[in-house]
């Protein structure tokens, strides 16, 4: 991803674009204004912002700066972003203020100017980056950060005064637009927009799908330390590590790292899982005898919760592990989860209890969230794919029935709909068909035009594809498709497939926060600070994984050369018993 001895003369490509696509400001502005922002890979990008009447002197005094600064710099990369004004606004504090309060956290996506001059200006990646307009405490709307916005500018700008934030004090807002240099090519960045400030991708296509899931993929497997606990996540913008723990998330996170491998073939990815999964087994599984005298085994936090999902997400990794490898090893302790996850489950309704206190085993909480249901029943039904054990499945069919009669398809779950998919496989019955389809029902203009990127839409979307595509092919059920529209439906998953892409830390947004190359290829949440955790980065995977799938279905994209071996045989597995 770049080169360590790229020079100035590699510029010459990268000038000529820039100076194509520019866009020249008005008077009272400079006519001309480039930001350049650098970085080796080690350290947060450094901007400079060159101005004139003349490109080719300012694009000199640039590269100027930026050749300094790599002189100076060890690191393996040369990231050299160029972003230039393309339309200016004269405003005033106050009416930024008002903007900011409508404004969803991060999510300002235009740069400021405190003068007409360009002198003391931030990119929109500046701000964000840097929190400059994030109130903090959980504060949910955008907002001028005082304290974070002086301590930027005066970095920035050592010799200027400080800013004043008073009401009245002009300020000027500005779109963009950009281009990227990896060292080696040049990538058009979309201007001010949703989609601002990553590479133009017009297609979403097998290859690059390829890619991001090895790029996240080989996120997590480089989070999985030689003991096999994740290192859990952190807030990119100021590499603030996030120090709690969860044993589920542990557990999906493996989960999608084991669908991933069968994408990636990579030795390092199954390494990492084989030490996951161990970790798992060894140190957050317990195993207990239950009042009735049934062995149980239970996926304990460490504050001492069981959570339904908990045990539903171990079993779900471990039966995801014995299909890949062959190994059944775990046999035993998935049917002991399944025995304590069952353990959780009311035998008169179906419904289950979420949380219990370990080793009590007392109700701690009867509810917490939806999602706990759909992985508990997915738990046993993707053992009893595994086992053939038809208590797994009646469990399962009791517990859907109470969610189908509790009207649960309100919730628009992805679990519920991974759930619905794997129930009509075994059980093509109208009931579990309807609840697919009432699952998303007036839900896709949400999935459609939801502005954060929300990666369990996508997951959920392709569940429901899923089922879909099975509807049209059973005689006795496919009239239950007349009330969806379908290409609706279609332009919705692909929307919200291509809106994923404005979560994966390309380069090109990395390069702003606090350890680029640390975080470069994972996916974070925008509006969590940038948070980068290892739940996120795998509902990132499951989505992508599955639309990379469901692209592949289609014959324009069956012979691309990009599917792999599940290619597992390098590994030391434990034989199978």
């Amino acid at each position: 991803m770049g080169s360590a001895t790229t020079g100035a003369g590699d510029l010459a490509a990268l000038r000529e674009h820039v100076r194509a696509n520019r866009q020249q400001l008005p008077q009272p502005y400079p006519a001309v204004v480039l930001f350049f922002s650098f970085t080796d890979g080690s350290e947060r990008a450094v901007v400079t912002t060159a101005r004139g009447e003349d490109f080719d002197a300012a694009w000199n005094t640039g590269v100027e700066m930026v050749m300094d600064r790599r002189r100076r710099r060890e690191g393996d990369q040369f990231w050299l972003r160029i972003d230039w004004p393309m339309a200016v606004a004269p405003s005033s504090f106050a009416a930024l203020r008002t903007i900011l309060a409508q404004t969803k956290r991060n999510y300002f996506r235009f740069g400021l100017s405190l003068d007409k001059g360009f002198e003391r200006a931030f990119i929109e990646q500046e701000l964000n980056a840097n929190a400059m307009l994030d109130r903090g405490g959980g504060e949910p709307m955008a907002g001028i950060n005082a304290a974070n916005f002086s301590a930027y500018a005066r970095s920035r700008f050592p010799a200027s005064p400080p800013p004043s934030f008073d009401d009245a004090i002009p300020v000027h807002i500005f779109t963009s637009k950009g281009a990227f240099f990896d060292g080696e090519r040049i990538h058009d960045l979309y201007p001010t927009g949703r989609n601002a400030g990553r590479r133009v991708v017009e297609r979403l296509t097998v290859p690059l799908l390829t890619s991001l899931i090895e790029d996240g993929a080989d996120y997590l497997a480089r989070q999985v330390d030689a003991k096999g606990r994740f290192d859990y996540g952190v807030h990119a913008g100021f590499g603030r590590r996030i120090e709690s723990y969860n044993a589920l998330r542990h557990a999906s996170t493996t989960y999608a790292m084991i669908e991933a491998r069968a994408v990636t073939n990579s030795t390092g990815l199954a390494e990492a899982i084989e030490r996951s999964l161990s970790f798992m087994v060894a140190t957050l599984v317990r195993e207990m005898i239950l009042p009735d005298g049934e062995k149980a085994a239970f996926l304990v936090e460490e504050d001492g919760e069981i959570k339904l999902g908990g045990n539903a997400a171990a079993i779900i990794a471990l039966v995801e592990h014995a299909r890949a490898t062959g190994d059944r090893g775990h046999l035993g302790l998935m049917r002991r989860l399944a025995t304590g996850l069952c353990f959780m489950q009311d035998r008169d309704n179906g419904g289950f209890r979420h949380v219990l206190d370990y080793p009590s085993l007392r109700t701690k909480q009867a509810f917490r969230i939806v999602y706990y249901d759909g992985e508990a029943v997915l738990a046993l039904l993707r053992l009893y794919g595994l086992t053939a054990d038809t208590t797994l499945l009646t469990a399962a069919r009791a517990a859907f029935d109470a969610f189908i009669a509790a009207g649960h398809a309100r919730y628009h779950d992805h679990w519920l709909a991974y759930c619905a998919g794997e129930l009509t496989q075994h059980c093509p019955e109208e009931r579990y068909y309807r609840f697919a389809i009432d699952n998303i029902a007036d839900h896709l203009d949400f999935v459609s035009k939801r502005m954060t990127t929300f990666p369990t839409l996508l997951e959920l979307m392709m569940a429901t594809s899923a089922v879909f595509t099975r509807l049209k092919s059973d005689p006795m059920h496919a009239h239950l498709l007349e009330g969806v529209d379908i290409d609706v439906f279609d332009k919705a998953l692909t929307r919200r497939a291509h809106h994923l892409l404005n979560g994966h830390f390309w380069p090109e947004l990395a390069m702003d926060m606090k350890e680029p190359g640390r975080i470069a290829g994972s996916f974070f949440i925008r509006h969590h600070a940038f948070r980068v955790r290892i739940d996120d980065v795998e509902h990132y995977l499951s989505g992508l994984i599955a639309y990379r799938r469901h692209l592949l279905a289609q014959d324009e994209h069956r012979d691309d050369g990009t599917l792999v071996a599940a290619g597992w045989q390098q590994l030391p597995l434990r034989s199978a018993r």
